[in-house]
């Protein structure tokens, strides 16, 4: 038993700085540390969803496989002739890449399978409070962001709702990061206005107070 909580653990922490590069990389794209490596990301990303507004979900893969394809074929021809005219022998000009290890271990599969089982069971818990009106003040604001949404839906679609999430999440850091003072500044305001309007809504409709715990 000792023992494979010793190898649990042990797995836990060699995962950790795989997490943490991933999520610095993350970060790094994110706050345009690397201009040409983010505009890179940023603009294949917008393409792929541009290409979506106009063709099937079939089609995009379909040529984004052929331009693949066509890219490493030609590739592969033109190092193999080139060995064949200089008479050398160089090997497969893909073999590092082909001789990576891409497969999942056991123990990622199921700690990606735990977090997912955890998100889900949260996210089912959370609806099931909102529905059945366990906090009156919780229910009405989910009530009022449904309403909200109508109204971006019939406005935005799916793909348009991503292309701007995309634009924003390459934008908002860093517009962020120049600007924190005065943003966190009229974030406050509005957060004590909303406060102020939840406080006044809360002692005017009974029963909607939180219980103090």
């Amino acid at each position: 038993m000792h023992i494979c909580c010793c190898m649990s653990s042990l797995s836990g922490i060699a995962v950790l700085p795989v997490c943490f590069t991933a999520a610095s990389l993350a970060i790094d794209l994110l706050y345009w540390r690397n201009v040409k490596q983010s505009g890179a990301v940023f603009g294949s990303v917008l393409l792929l969803l541009f290409s979506l507004t106009q063709f099937s979900v079939v089609s995009v893969g379909a040529y984004l496989a052929l331009a693949a394809l066509s890219a490493t074929i030609s590739f592969r021809i033109y190092k193999s002739v080139l060995q064949a005219v200089q008479k050398t022998d160089e090997g497969h000009p893909f073999k590092s890449y082909l001789e990576v290890e891409i497969s999942l271990s056991q123990d990622q599969i199921g700690k990606y399978a735990d977090k997912a089982l955890l998100y889900s069971n949260t996210c089912m818990k959370e609806l099931r409070r909102l529905f059945l009106v366990q906090d009156l003040i919780d229910s009405l604001k989910f009530a009022v962001l449904m309403w909200l949404l109508t109204y971006v839906g019939a406005l935005f679609n799916g793909l348009t709702l991503l292309i701007l999430a995309v634009v924003s999440m390459f934008s908002m850091p860093i517009v962020y990061e120049k600007n924190q003072a005065q943003i966190d500044q009229y974030v406050g305001l509005i957060r004590t206005q909303v406060n102020s309007v939840v406080g006044k809504i809360q002692a005017k409709i009974p029963g909607a107070k939180r219980k103090e715990e």
